[in-house]
């Protein structure tokens, strides 16, 4: 493939709890037309359009895009459990830099219902099932608690017992997403907390507490990309590059009883690897990141996982304020999925919004001094990560 893709349009809704948001057709209507606005071109200039979502019913993508218009363009709806969004700019990108398309939309929305995720369906294979045989070989049978909870609490006591961490130091990064997230008007929780408080709401497992977990949202985000060409043509902007990007899926390390690697740890860092690789870019260059953080625990570990900092050295890096404003690198200044939240088809594409809004350096009272390149994480468990970096042109 080559060519230069370019994000020449993002957009997103306002994040809302389920008794407080419209329905998806609506949420993601309002994403694309500000896509749209935002690049300055109508839907009839798409050519291929790619929409990422978990729940709903097959073709719910065109559903929703039929509030925009119907050109009679190809939709594709993609499903990849929590890197939905960012599944769907993957196939977006690959579209334009393959010379396939010439502009194309990326959107992701998600309607979720109160409470921790579960499985749809009990009358065929779950997807988790070999999951749910190595975290229950590790933590033996825990009833009461959801599947997700249960992995990344496992994960986060395996970081703790190899490099000797008190866990209290996961609840500075709820303290630090709250913060960063009082400055974004996307975002559901903005009130400040602190460690007291976050460590003295109720227990999940173990130490895990509720305000260590990403709570259920309702959202939707979407993004336009285009060719340098398309964009030069059609005088749209062509000021953020997508440099690299890579999807990686499960080895048979992530099987081998080390929960760490259960939950990603290894896709991550192959997909970091390959980025920094093609992009010519130190993981050290980097200023700001949008990552993965559904659980504090992760996105402690997605720190070294990424390369912002060597393995075994996450807890200095958030106890010298190194993962946020006046530190080495802004980490989540959305707020991140903990405080902005996290509708799952949603989530890349939000990523995908803030870290452009950074490059073009209008990210407002969240704007991170020096950006030239922006990386994004996200990952879905099942599974599939997807790391990409963009980059200021000009």
């Amino acid at each position: 493939m080559s060519g230069r893709v370019m994000v020449a349009g993002v957009g997103m809704v306002p994040f809302a709890t389920p008794s407080r948001s419209d329905s998806y057709d609506v949420l993601a209507e309002g994403a694309v037309r500000a896509a749209l606005a935002d690049a300055g071109i109508d839907l009839a200039a798409v050519q291929q359009t790619y929409a990422g979502y978990v729940y709903g019913d097959s073709t719910s993508g065109q559903k929703a895009l039929y509030r925009v218009g119907m050109t009679g363009a190809p939709v594709v709806n993609v499903n990849n459990n929590c890197s939905s969004g960012s599944s769907a700019l993957f196939l977006a990108r690959q579209a334009v830099a393959s010379g396939a398309a010439d502009c194309v939309l990326a959107f992701g929305f998600e309607q979720m219902r109160r409470g921790a995720l579960t499985m749809q369906w009990d009358d065929r294979p779950n997807a988790f099932e070999r999951f749910d045989e190595v975290v229950t070989k590790v933590q033996g049978e825990v009833e009461g608690v959801p599947f997700a909870p249960r992995y990344f609490a496992g994960a986060g006591a395996a970081y703790c017992e190899k490099y000797g961490m008190d866990p209290a130091v996961f609840a500075r990064i709820s303290v630090k997403s709250r913060r960063h997230a009082a400055n974004n008007p996307y975002a559901v929780f903005t009130d400040p907390v602190t460690v007291e408080e976050v460590l003295a709401s109720p227990r999940i497992l173990g130490w895990l507490t509720r305000l260590q977990c990403c709570p259920p949202t309702c959202g939707a985000a979407a993004a336009v990309v285009v060719s340098e060409d398309f964009a030069r043509a059609h005088g749209l902007r062509a000021d953020v590059a997508i440099t690299a990007q890579a999807m990686t899926t499960d080895t048979p390390s992530s099987f081998d009883g080390d929960l760490m690697r259960l939950v990603g740890y290894d896709m991550t860092a192959a997909a970091a690897r390959q980025v920094y690789e093609v992009a010519g870019v130190d993981p050290l260059d980097v200023r700001v990141v949008e990552l993965h953080d559904c659980f504090t625990t992760n996105e402690l570990m997605t720190y070294e996982a990424l390369g912002l900092t060597p393995e075994g050295t996450a807890e200095k890096f958030i106890v010298d304020g190194d993962n946020t404003y006046g530190g080495r690198v802004v980490t989540n200044p959305s707020g991140g999925l903990l405080s902005k939240g996290h509708p799952l088809g949603a989530t890349g594409l939000a990523q995908c919004a803030e870290l452009v809004w950074q490059l073009r350096g209008e990210a407002d009272k969240r704007q991170v001094e020096d950006v030239t390149v922006a990386l994004q994480h996200n990952i879905g468990l099942g599974g599939a990560a997807v790391v990409t970096l963009y980059e200021k042109v000009g």
